[in-house]
């Protein structure tokens, strides 16, 4: 009996200290653990530059405007907003450019529909601009602030000695070189009646230009 109790006892501190030995040696120490759930990450240092505080913006700029039926020729001009909010802003422009002969006056050989001073084309507009798209744009490690905007508005034209009311619609990209000067790229179209070669018609005048602005 007692050689039973014996083994018994001596079976159990066997186990005991076994299990001791085990746990001992699967334990992990804090050191352990904080260099497992913290890994040594380089993170990626960025500049952004910020819109300045000042909420108006002017600009110039310089393109291509396609007058109905006389041609695609350069155009210039100049712009001046108020940022009204960070999504809304007000925009008043003036442009200039110079419509070609058409088609019929390069074939007739002598026959101008206009005097040259009638083929001075100019506009103006109001319009409001929604910054739909805010973004980034990434150069190497430097990123600048960007917005995609849809923009329209009216106006008026003076071509062909007349003046005529003007809706114009687009769209636009800006790119943020720094707190205070922009780069820009537009596409718009100018519509308007005209009562050039007899009837009233619609015209449809596409534009795409670029240009740099500054915000003070």
């Amino acid at each position: 009996m007692e050689n039973r109790i014996q083994r018994f006892l001596l079976t159990a501190v066997l186990l005991g200290t076994a299990a001791t030995a085990f746990a001992a040696d699967n334990a992990v120490s804090p050191t352990r653990a904080n260099q497992v759930i913290e890994p040594d990450l380089q993170r990626r240092e960025t500049k952004v530059p910020k819109i300045d505080a000042q909420d108006f913006e002017v600009g110039a700029y310089y393109g291509m405007l396609s007058i109905q039926d006389f041609g695609s020729n350069p155009v210039m001009g100049a712009t001046l907003a108020y940022h009204v909010t960070e999504d809304i802003f007000l925009e008043a422009e003036y442009g200039r450019s110079k419509g070609d002969k058409t088609s019929f006056e390069k074939l007739s050989g002598g026959a101008n529909l206009l005097s040259d001073s009638d083929r001075e084309y100019t506009y103006y507009s109001v319009d409001v601009g929604w910054n739909v798209l805010p973004g980034e744009v990434f150069f190497g490690k430097r990123a600048f602030n960007s917005s995609f905007y849809l923009i329209g508005g009216v106006g008026g034209t003076e071509f062909a000695g007349d003046s005529a009311f003007t809706v114009n619609v687009g769209a636009g990209f800006r790119l943020l070189l720094n707190d205070w000067l922009a780069w820009r790229i537009d596409a718009r179209d100018y519509l308007f009646n005209r009562n050039i070669f007899g009837e009233k018609d619609h015209a449809n005048n596409l534009e795409l230009r670029t240009g740099f602005s500054v915000y003070f």
